[in-house]
């Protein structure tokens, strides 16, 4: 399986939804041929939230994040998570579910 590090973004005076934020990071993710995946967070104001697969670096996508917007909080939420759910962390919790 793939594990994935996930990133939360905030920022407390620049509104990060509705102005195409996400697919900023996915275009310069694609540009750079890193594997990403971003959605907005439906259990936290104004967060974005990314992640990628955790061998491999965050550094440049959260540089490019820190280029374009400067008010901007970058932190590690979760660290080596199957199949994520990025909207709502508690998904994640495989404990909470039975199959």
């Amino acid at each position: 399986m793939i594990n994935w590090n996930i990133y939360e973004i905030t920022s407390e005076n620049t509104s990060i939804h509705g102005v195409k934020f996400r697919g900023r990071i996915r275009k310069y993710a694609i540009s750079q041929e890193l594997d990403v995946l971003v959605e907005n967070s439906s259990d936290k104001e104004n967060c974005v939230r990314f992640a990628v697969i955790s061998s491999d670096d965050a550094n440049k996508i959260i540089g490019y994040i820190n280029s374009i917007i400067n008010d901007i909080s970058v932190n590690k939420a979760l660290s080596d998570v199957a199949n994520p759910v990025l909207s709502k962390l508690k998904v994640n919790n495989t404990d909470r579910y039975d199959i």
